[in-house]
């Protein structure tokens, strides 16, 4: 008769670290680097301020919706809903979203909500592309008067 070994699990030493700093860092900020760039360049421009001021506001937002979400999944509580986690990445809370989701492992394993998170990173990227690049001649125009 041979007995089989329970499986054990790693409660907190395994999950509350992040696996592969350093590159998750430099893909972060190589990530944040347009739109830093584009709301500094609007900002010295006097062209805008909004996104100056938008992204860090919407960053500490999504940061903590989704904090309050992970708590909420730990005891079963309301759960913050994935459309109001998307509309505050939308509204620039991209990168306090990515940062959250690395801090607290959450919302990383769901496809079709990464999908969408990236969909909306790559939108950033390329309004900023297009804003720096181009001269705002594609998205840049029709977001214009948001932007003023």
């Amino acid at each position: 008769m041979s007995r089989s070994q329970p499986t054990v699990r790693r409660a907190s030493s395994a999950s509350s670290t992040v696996q592969h700093r350093r590159s998750k860092l430099l893909v972060f900020v190589g990530l944040c680097l347009l739109p830093l760039g584009g709301a500094l360049q609007m900002l010295i421009s006097g062209q805008s301020w909004l996104p100056a001021v938008a992204y860090p506001l919407a960053s500490l937002v999504s940061f903590a919706l989704y904090w309050r979400d992970k708590q909420q999944a730990r005891t079963q509580g309301w759960r913050t809903p994935e459309k109001v986690l998307h509309a505050s990445e939308l509204c620039g809370g991209w990168p306090g979203a990515l940062l959250a989701q690395q801090a607290f492992r959450h919302k990383t394993r769901k496809l079709s909500f990464q999908l969408s998170f990236w969909a909306i990173v790559a939108l950033h990227q390329l309004f900023w592309v297009d804003q720096l690049l181009l001269g705002g001649r594609w998205l840049g125009s029709a977001l214009a008067p948001l932007l003023r």
